[in-house]
């Protein structure tokens, strides 16, 4: 859809298109972190790891001959990685993934801080949707002018 020489309308709303793609992955990787903050053991035997996505700025036309659209970027979701905080230790002997002192590790998802961060990307979100209305008013205020 990127509109290469043609900065405008088109290549706002595709911008603003990918902010909300990258904050409705945030928002999915809070969720999942959310949803296993008290799972002591995955698949491979260890505490849930808390996950962060990584955004990067990343060019809507690159090899435009216009520079104001070479300048224009775009956000993207390049990877989802574990963040290596360790875990909460609590004294629970009667747990069954407790270890040999008694001790079950918790992952390291701070509960408080995950519902701030999911806070964050809906504000953030609700920001794209208002960008897009408001080029969306822009482009038909333009066609009223053009009629």
């Amino acid at each position: 859809m990127s509109r290469v020489g043609a900065p405008g309308v088109f290549s706002a709303m595709e911008v603003a298109a990918s902010s909300l793609t990258a904050q409705r992955s945030r928002m999915n990787v809070i969720a999942g972190n959310l949803a296993n903050a008290r799972t002591t053991k995955t698949e491979d035997g260890t505490p849930y790891k808390r996950l962060d996505p990584v955004f990067a700025a990343t060019p809507l036309a690159p090899q435009s001959a216009d520079p104001i659209m070479r300048a224009v970027h775009k956000v993207e979701v390049t990877e989802v990685r574990p963040d290596a905080t360790p875990g909460q230790l609590v004294y629970d002997p009667g747990h069954p993934d407790a270890n040999e002192n008694g001790y079950v590790e918790y992952p390291n998802v701070n509960v408080v801080s995950e519902m701030v961060n999911m806070m964050s990307a809906t504000r953030a979100y609700e920001a794209g949707v208002t960008s897009i209305e408001s080029l969306k008013s822009m482009a038909r205020a333009a066609i009223k002018i053009g009629r």
